[in-house]
């Protein structure tokens, strides 16, 4: 991988294309510049959208991805339009966050990530799913469980969707 932005192609381009279906290939990286510190990036994305597999019903959901980079790091247009492919991709609130996670630890190799969804309410309910992972033999593998296990210890009240 270069250490040069020369390789990523959608940033700045005016032509850009939006995928009508769910495109993890479209991801881009580019390096790390400060590899040796531990920090997060957070992405907030307050109008992901996909569809229910069943009833083919839009579900509208707020994606927070935050993440520990390593090496690479992932080039925010191309994750804005990665996550504008759910559009029209049919699967449940679990499977979105944890396919986002997974195409993005495949993308990076991150230290430690972490994708919650808060989903709007459907149907009188809503679903907010969160999944993490870290990198074997980090710290951030201590982190990934305390996380995980205490990731809402205080609840939200419904006012603050």
């Amino acid at each position: 991988m270069s250490n040069q932005t020369s390789d990523l192609t959608l940033l700045g381009n005016q032509a850009t294309k939006y995928p009508s279906d769910y495109a993890p290939n479209i991801l881009e990286v580019f390096e790390n510049k400060h590899q040796g510190r531990d920090y997060f990036v957070k992405f907030n994305c307050p109008e992901f959208t996909s569809l229910c597999p069943i009833t083919g019903q839009p579900d509208f959901a707020s994606i927070y991805i935050s993440y520990v980079p390593d090496i690479k790091m992932v080039e925010s247009k191309s994750l804005k339009l990665y996550l504008f492919s759910f559009r029209n991709h049919g699967a449940f609130h679990e499977d979105c966050v944890n396919i986002i996670m997974n195409d993005l630890i495949k993308l990076m190799e991150p230290r430690y990530i972490e994708v919650w969804g808060k989903f709007t309410p459907r149907g009188g309910i809503s679903i907010d799913p969160y999944c993490n992972y870290a990198k074997s033999g980090t710290p951030w593998e201590e982190v990934a469980w305390k996380r995980l296990s205490n990731h809402d210890m205080y609840p939200e009240k419904i006012d603050n969707r």
